[in-house]
């Protein structure tokens, strides 16, 4: 059984579910949306950020870095920055040890299956006080070593904990199949639904999730469908109608939906990655908009809609 790579155990969440929640992010994902608040999620392998606001120019990474993979870049008046060749770079971590200003970190730590359940018990007061449990999220749980995925979920779930997974929906349906009974809801994510749109804005096609999502359906899962809306992208009347067409012709049976709102709030996490995005053709819709959406849904006959969450 491989251990799949973790980039962050966020306690005390109350997006990803009912009550207060531990939520586990999980490193990789098959897709690439343009919009991705957690890129450091997109890569199954781990990274290195570069805070280049902390970095002054010392060269201790310089010296340590096996690889040759570091220089230091001249950028008058300023203090000297070390810039990194990704494609060179091992990810040894040498250079994030000798660093003394804390400017690059390792993203992605390997845990063992009972040490991590271990670690999620420790908020077992919170869960059974507010309803609330764990969430496993990421990038893409389901893409990762399926074995561990389900021990982990069985396990959680013989004591009692409620388990939802957030999905992007993009997996063999297997993967869906295997977690089923120990999974309370799947927060499963529709982002376009014209496939050339999709594949543009994410990387892939949009037939699988879309497949998958009406075989959950059938098969009694518990689906709390999201829907991020973005200005620019899906935030449109066409979109919404797309959507609800295809929620009501193939009998979809969605507990609840959430219309999310664009955030720009992890874009700084790409220059750390040494990633471009393109913040100017994305924006929030607005909240007049969103009202009206949550109108038309509920005019389909969608009544438990909310925005956010």
């Amino acid at each position: 059984m491989g251990k799949p790579l973790i980039f962050n155990i966020q306690k005390y969440s109350i997006h990803d579910g009912a009550g207060i929640r531990t939520t586990v992010f999980f490193k990789g994902c098959p897709l690439s949306c343009s919009w991705c608040h957690n890129p450091e999620s997109q890569h199954f392998e781990q990274e290195l950020l570069f805070h280049a606001d902390r970095c002054m120019g010392c060269g201790a990474c310089v010296a340590v870095c096996g690889q040759n993979a570091i220089t230091l870049k001249i950028q008058a008046p300023k203090n000297p920055i070390a810039t990194l060749d990704r494609s060179l770079c091992g990810t040894c971590g040498a250079c994030v040890a000798a660093c003394p200003y804390n400017a690059r970190e390792t993203v992605g730590t390997a845990y063992e299956l009972p040490d991590l359940v271990r670690e999620l018990e420790k908020d077992r007061m919170f869960y059974e006080r507010s309803g609330g449990g764990i969430t496993l999220s990421g990038g893409e749980p389901l893409c990762q070593d399926m074995d561990y995925i389900e021990a982990l979920v069985r396990q959680l779930h013989q004591k009692g904990y409620s388990v939802n997974i957030d999905t992007c929906g993009y997996v063999p349906y297997d993967h869906i199949r295997q977690v089923l009974p120990y999974t309370d809801a799947f927060l499963y994510d529709i982002k376009l639904l014209d496939s050339q749109a999709h594949r543009k804005y994410t990387g892939v096609d949009n037939r699988i999730i879309l497949e998958n999502l009406i075989a959950l359906s059938a098969d009694g899962g518990n689906i709390h469908l999201r829907l991020p809306l973005i200005e620019g992208v899906n935030a449109t009347q066409k979109h919404l109608d797309a959507v609800i067409h295809f929620l009501q012709e193939h009998k979809i049976n969605t507990h609840r939906i959430h219309l999310l709102k664009y955030h720009s709030t992890g874009s700084g996490k790409y220059a750390r990655l040494d990633r471009l995005y393109d913040k100017d053709s994305m924006a929030p819709p607005e909240d007049a908009w969103l009202e009206q959406a949550v109108e038309r849904f509920r005019e389909e006959g969608f009544q438990n809609i909310q925005i956010g969450g």
